[in-house]
């Protein structure tokens, strides 16, 4: 392109503000809904509507993606390659508004149109369905860092027709229903049909007998269709692409076999090439689904990994510069097929000799690992490998011989550690370990926050960590303050600018520029009233969308997340039983009103965090029911926990859970957007909450229970039967639910919890930590009472959540594993 054109094409951008302040940007719209929807604009629906707003967006920033892109060439900068099996972006259409600095004349002209509602536009637009907890939230903050700091980045995942599944409550129970989020077109994605890549199946899949079989020896292959999305950096300078890849079939329609009658035949390898990304998370209870996980991870890491090295190769055409160009990110062991993939281009496509390629491979990927639950590392039987991909398994052999070797020279002798570490486990039916592939064929592996980077070196990886020391480190996450306070809380994000400023959007550090305001009474009056806003326009949304009526003069409660027996929130509604208890008791006593908010899905294959579901409903029923604790204590349990849920719920919420099992939860995401919206934390021990408390002090935190030491240690002697037996209110909670209280229409449905508890042993402690637990939300409620003393320390909080931005976190990681610098866009 000529510098003629790149001026032209810049000029136009730096005018597209100006776009949404005059006519141009209203004829953008109206030209959208009358030629891709062929309505009038005064007779077009609210979905039409979004779709226009939506790609007038598109229209507006679609020459800086394209000269970022060509920046990138142009200038050959380190590249950083982010490889997630979840990207949960939630909705795009406000988060790009307000990265681009267009909101105001965005509004501007969608309240000038008597047929427009703004909000209603922003509710038209579905949540991606791309992601389902805190790794893919994690993700999506990280692109949007990159793309803020100008670090030149691509996201790469899967393009999932559907997502993990909508939750409808029934009865109390989890319903599980289709969560088709693309069921219309999405505006904000583009397909490059030219930039299709080939995936090679060792294997075909046939219906026999109405099952999907496998058929080893019939060698296909799979297409993977790229769909790219803008990725919008704070004020618009610089727009990566996250792409993500649809599976389809090479033939899409077999007419030949479809003439012959054969129609089963004609339409099954489509319909079996589609299912490879039709849907996040298949159940993978059964091998089947098992299987189709497996596939999905295998043709996300070929299909990454095929555009990551035509894009090197673009511009550059040593191999040994691979290193210094790319940086490929692994989040979790998902895509950890990476190294062997990476294995298989260098030595089969590149001819490389097997040392430079391990050399290059092992320079060019790192590894961020998420959990300390050891069933949560990936295992895959080596009969997957056999199937799919035989190459790579070959590879993986190799892989583990030559480290084997070195293991047993570093220390001879030392079978079980050797049979620890080797990247084959024999026991059970062979697998690939295959945290223990991307520790071997990574430069760094990271934990998430001090305390996991410190568990995951000295008990999960204790024998890696000794034999690459250097390779680990810690990088805590954080989340992007755009979406999670300057658009999700715009009262309090607005009061933060005038009083100190708008820095803080990008430097988040800025925030502790409020702390001397604890003082100021005029400030901790607004801060105040900006709860108390955030507080009524949830209940009125909850209202409006559930029809549960919530009262936003009680304390707001919340614990959202994932549905984990270690995330506790077993040990939550056990609290909530506690509290109704004391009121039957003695209606007397003096007890803040409180709302407890539950949201969060359980796997549907996960029984006991389904039941744990159906008891925190059946309590709230039962509370809701009963005369002493009606207007009290109420229970709601928020279905269909998504990104939207939590920008409304979070910025209302007084009280932010977070009570896992200490040396359990890996970091936490949830806790740092609580922090920075005013919330007070009750919590563990644990994960990132500990690192907050360190920034704000402890004695701005409700921190109980066992640490991450005491729960270890007290594995041996733990007896949860000794706290039922000598702690009055723990019994008499238990009894109320193992003698069918709260399910006198459901008798024993609740055994499984009572097993859980009493006869297997409680693994995850809730009932040696119930007590602390119960002592430190009573000292909470008191402190609540004096609502000037709380809100000061809900502001100390605001004002030290500046290290949990991801900002900190990704230039931790430019500057520390990837050696990547800022490409800016000029």
């Amino acid at each position: 392109m000529s510098k003629t054109v790149d001026q032209q094409i810049l000029q136009q951008y730096e005018c597209g503000a100006a776009r949404f302040s005059d006519k141009t940007g209203h004829e953008h719209y109206q030209r959208h809904l009358l030629f891709d929807h062929v309505v009038w604009p005064d007779e077009a629906s609210q979905r039409e509507r979004f779709e226009a707003v939506a790609r007038s967006l598109r229209d507006l920033l679609a020459q800086r993606w394209l000269l970022t892109d060509q920046t990138y060439d142009r200038e050959n900068p380190k590249r950083v390659y982010y490889l997630s099996m979840e990207f949960l972006i939630g909705r795009a259409l406000t988060n790009n508004i307000v990265n681009l600095g267009v909101e105001p004349y965005v509004r501007e002209e969608l309240q000038s149109d008597p047929h427009q509602d703004w909000k209603e536009v922003v509710e038209t637009e579905p949540d991606a369905g791309l992601g389902n907890g805190g790794l893919g939230r994690l993700a999506a903050c990280f692109i949007e860092s990159l793309a803020t700091l100008q670090i030149p980045a691509v996201g790469y995942g899967l393009r999932y027709e559907y997502g993990i599944f909508r939750q409808a409550i029934e009865n109390g129970y989890q319903m599980e229903q289709p969560d088709h989020w693309l069921a219309q077109p999405d505006p904000w994605e583009v397909t490059h049909p030219r930039q299709t890549v080939q995936i090679p199946i060792a294997c075909r899949f046939e219906l026999q007998d109405g099952m999907l079989r496998a058929v080893p020896g019939h060698a296909t292959h799979l297409l993977g269709v790229p769909y790219d999305r803008p990725v919008v950096g704070y004020g618009g300078q610089t727009i990566n692409t996250l792409r993500l890849w649809g599976a389809a079939s090479p033939d899409h329609f077999n007419f030949g076999e479809f003439s012959s009658g054969d129609f089963v035949g004609a339409i099954v390898d489509r319909v079996l090439a589609e299912t490879v990304t039709r849907v996040l998370y298949p159940d993978d209870s059964t091998q089947a689904g098992q299987a189709l996980r497996f596939v999905q991870e295998y043709f996300m890491v070929c299909c990454s990994l095929a555009d990551i090295v035509a894009r090197f190769r673009r511009t550059n055409d040593d191999w040994r510069l691979l290193p210094d160009k790319v940086a490929i990110q692994l989040n979790d062991t998902h895509p950890a097929m990476a190294v062997a993939e990476l294995m298989r281009l260098l030595l089969d496509e590149a001819k490389l000799g097997w040392d430079e390629a391990w050399d290059l491979t092992v320079g060019t990927l790192a590894y961020t690992n998420h959990t300390l639950l050891p069933e949560a590392l990936e295992k895959w039987p080596v009969q997957f490998f056999e199937l799919v991909c035989p190459r790579l398994l070959e590879i993986v052999y190799e892989i583990n011989r030559r480290f084997m070797t070195d293991v047993q020279q570093r220390y001879p002798g030392d079978h079980p550690r050797a049979s620890r570490m080797s990247l084959i486990e024999e026991s059970g039916g062979r697998q690939i370990r295959m945290a223990n592939l991307a520790i071997v064929g990574s430069h760094s592996t990271n934990g998430v926050a001090q305390i996991h980077s410190d568990l995951l070196r000295t008990r999960v990886v204790a024998d890696f960590a000794e034999m690459f020391p250097e390779r680990f480190n810690n990088k805590t996450n954080g989340v992007t303050p755009r979406r999670w306070l300057l658009a999700a809380n715009r009262d309090l994000a607005g009061l933060i600018s005038e009083s100190i400023g708008d820095t803080w959007i990008t430097d988040l550090g800025e925030l502790r520029r409020l702390l001397p305001l604890t003082d100021d009474e005029s400030f901790r009056s607004r801060f105040r009233q900006t709860k108390r806003a955030a507080k009524e326009r949830f209940a009125d949304w909850l209202k409006s969308t559930t029809g549960q009526i919530v009262d936003p003069d009680t304390i707001f409660d919340s614990q959202i997340k994932r549905i984990h027996e270690y995330k506790r929130q077993l040990l939550n509604i056990l609290h909530v039983i506690v509290l109704y208890d004391r009121l039957r008791t003695d209606p007397s006593i003096t007890l803040p009103p409180r709302t407890f908010f539950f949201a969060g899905k359980a796997a549907p294959a996960y029984r006991l965090a389904k039941l744990i579901i159906k008891l925190i409903n059946n309590v709230g029923r039962v509370i809701d029911e009963d005369p002493v604790s009606r207007g009290r204590i109420k229970v709601v349990f928020v279905p269909n926990y998504n990104v939207s849920v939590a920008e409304r719920l979070i910025p209302a919420t007084d009280v932010s859970e977070q009570i896992s099992t200490a040396g359990y939860e890996a970091s936490g995401t949830g806790n740092m957007k609580f922090m920075m919206n005013g919330a007070l934390t009750i919590g563990t021990r644990d994960g990132a909450t500990i690192e907050m408390a360190e920034e704000a002090g402890e004695e701005h935190f409700f921190l109980f229970g066992l640490n991450a030491e005491q729960v270890a240690s007290s594995r041996r002697w733990y007896s949860p039967r000794w706290h039922y037996e000598n702690e009055p209110e723990t019994r008499a909670a238990l009894d109320l639910i193992f003698n069918d209280y709260f399910s006198r229409d459901e008798p024993g449905i609740f055994n499984p919890i009572r097993e859980s508890l009493l006869d297997h042993g409680d693994y995850f402690m809730h009932l040696a930590d119930l007590t602390s637990y119960a002592d430190t939300q009573q000292k909470l409620g008191t402190l609540y009472a004096d609502s000037d003393a709380w809100v000061r320390k809900a502001v100390v909080n605001v004002a030290c959540a500046g290290k949990f931005s991801s900002d900190r976190t990704i230039a931790e990681y430019a500057a520390e594993i990837w050696n990547a610098l800022p490409c800016p866009i000029r």
